[in-house]
């Protein structure tokens, strides 16, 4: 908590009560300036270009003449212009990502999408947009018109600052990928009313990925704004804990004794690690789960200078990136209950590949494992020792880490009796992530169950516990809050996206909760490191993965809302996807 008073606001203040969901994308208007010609402004020559004839979904990479800078000149849909050349996420060239002949621009790593036309950003994870350059064609030459600054930063952020007027106030309850797609969202969108966050994490909104990833613990590289952002936009942060909501009188309690009146409330309060309710587990010291910085900080000074024995229960995304991420210079075994790690969403095929490649690291795993208890160390008997399976099997262990999932955060509302919880602890929501039931009430991120819309999905609730899905879910529930009936105007169904560090990265896009999967087509070599899995149900594809096959992850996600994913036979029958060109 230390860090509270160099990073946050802090706000004790008391307040009285007088003071579509991703498978779906609603219109958000966006108050991006489309241009950045500003007096600095000149024009600059693209090296090698000669002309602007280029069909839609056209895109190459270019180095502007006297400035160390290049640019991304394409045609979306019709308007040939340039952008920034990478993805303002973390910086994936944007001419290897897919550029769809409506100008809809993807990225190949992790899927962010920008609209080619005037730079905006359309989907999560990307925060800040691309500017956006006049390309004209004179003398057998390409000149493009911009600032230089700009053009070398190669992007350009948002429309945040604000003084915050009266009327309608927002509060939003919980501080990650949610909270942030909604406060950039509401701001974006031309929401002037007070915006309140109320975070029990301690610090501002952060890359959460890189925690299981790489286990960071700085601040200054996981923080996606710093405290100055938030300023600006006339955001209050308030640290605390929430206690309850009282949704007649519109007001959320915290535990320090807060009261925070509300005229729409975001719950984003995401997610809590499970632990094993076996002997051992809830009393012995360097035993972990990894939700936030505080745990990842734990962790590494358990493993301190390394040559650990270090046991990872459950092969999860986060068990197994946590190994591969601990792998080196330790002692790293993983116990699963599967056959292969992953093998409820990825199939026994491709778990089998990943166990392998993750092997390679150095990693040990003990598959269709049975855990019974863990045992004290004999050397100080606070600490774990060691973890038994149900085999027999004895593992050393100097410090043990569970990824055995998680369940939605929301204890706050079990006793509450004018909302239900669904069976898993979640809240139903409609296509606005509007709480069913209630009104003025929106809930996203981990705690959200919403009717997925995608390929036989038929409408079925899921609860996707993906970084992109919260973060866009925070920006449609903010479209929603500032114009409800703008915001519905366009839908489209969405292709949810994740990917993971498994020794290699690997893309995901689709879902398969809703329908399941009965077929995995694999094109490419496992050994080689080069291939897509289609999970299919029937004839129709669901979902997909890839390593090393980028950009087709961009490709499918660019698809699947046309409804153009191609069938099961064509697949089988070795249709390459990147093969169909550009998206329309």
């Amino acid at each position: 908590m230390r860090v509270l008073s160099r990073l946050v606001r802090i706000r004790n203040t008391q307040i009285t009560a007088s003071g579509l969901p991703l498978h779906v994308r609603p219109f958000v208007p966006r108050f991006f300036a489309t241009s950045i010609t500003t007096r600095m402004a000149q024009e600059y020559k693209l090296k090698g270009v000669t002309s602007l004839d280029l069909k839609p979904g056209d895109k190459q990479e270019v180095e502007v003449e006297g400035l160390d800078a290049k640019v991304l000149l394409l045609n979306a849909g019709g308007v040939v212009q340039a952008t920034g050349p990478r993805c303002t996420h973390y910086g994936a060239p944007l001419v290897k990502g897919v550029l769809g002949t409506d100008g809809k621009l993807t990225c190949p790593w992790h899927g962010a999408c920008f609209n080619g036309k005037t730079g905006d950003v359309e989907d999560a994870p990307a925060l800040d947009a691309l500017p956006i350059f006049k390309a004209t064609e004179r003398d057998g030459a390409v000149y493009i018109t911009g600032e230089a600054a700009t053009i070398k930063a190669g992007h350009r952020k948002p429309k945040f600052k604000c003084k915050a007027t009266g009327g309608d106030k927002v509060v939003i309850v919980g501080g990650g990928s949610g909270t942030l797609g909604a406060v950039e969202g509401l701001r974006e969108t031309g929401y002037t009313g007070p915006i309140t966050v109320i975070s029990n994490e301690g610090y501002l909104p952060i890359d959460r990925p890189k925690l299981s990833k790489a286990l960071l613990t700085d601040l200054n590289k996981l923080q996606w704004r710093d405290a100055e952002w938030y300023k600006e936009g006339d955001v209050d942060i308030v640290q605390d804990e929430v206690a309850g909501v009282d949704f007649a009188t519109k007001t959320v309690s915290t535990k320090s004794g807060g009261k925070f009146a509300y005229s729409k409330l975001i719950l984003a309060t995401g997610a809590t690690p499970r632990v094993l309710p076996l002997q051992g587990f809830k009393v012995l010291g360097n035993i972990f789960t990894l939700r936030n910085v505080r745990d990842a900080e734990n962790i590494n000074r358990a493993i301190g200078e390394k040559g650990k024995k270090i046991v990872i229960v459950g092969s999860s995304f986060i068990g197994m990136e946590l190994a591969v991420a601990t792998s080196k210079d330790n002692d790293v075994t993983v116990v699963g209950m599967e056959q292969v790690p992953l093998q409820r969403v990825l199939g026994e095929k491709v778990g089998g590949a990943i166990q392998k490649l993750v092997e390679s690291k150095g990693v040990k795993f003990y598959m269709s494992a049975g855990v019974e208890k863990a045992e004290p160390s004999g050397s100080d008997p606070s600490v774990v020792g060691s973890v038994h399976l149900k085999d027999g099997t004895k593992l050393d262990a100097d410090l043990v880490i569970l990824g055995v999932g998680v369940v939605p955060a929301t204890e706050y509302l079990k006793d509450n009796s004018v909302v239900r919880l669904e069976e898993d602890g979640s809240l139903k929501v409609d296509e606005s992530f509007s709480v069913v039931g209630l009104k003025d009430v929106y809930a996203i991120g981990d705690i959200a169950s919403f009717p997925y819309h995608g390929p036989a999905g038929d409408g079925k609730y899921v609860r996707i516990e993906h970084w992109n899905v919260a973060q866009q879910a925070g920006r449609i529930a903010a479209g929603h809050i500032t114009n409800p009936a703008r915001a519905n105007l366009k839908s489209q169904p969405f292709a949810p996206i994740f990917w993971s560090a498994l020794g290699a990265q690997m893309r995901y896009s689709g879902n398969t909760q809703a329908s399941g999967f009965d077929d995995v087509v694999v094109q490419g070599s496992f050994d080689e490191g080069k291939w897509v899995a289609y999970y299919t149900k029937g004839e129709t594809v669901v979902a997909m993965a890839s390593m090393g096959k980028d950009p087709v992850m961009a490709q499918f996600a660019q698809l699947l809302p046309l409804g153009k994913l191609p069938s099961k036979s064509e697949l089988e029958r070795g249709l390459d996807l990147l093969s169909l060109g550009p998206p329309n």
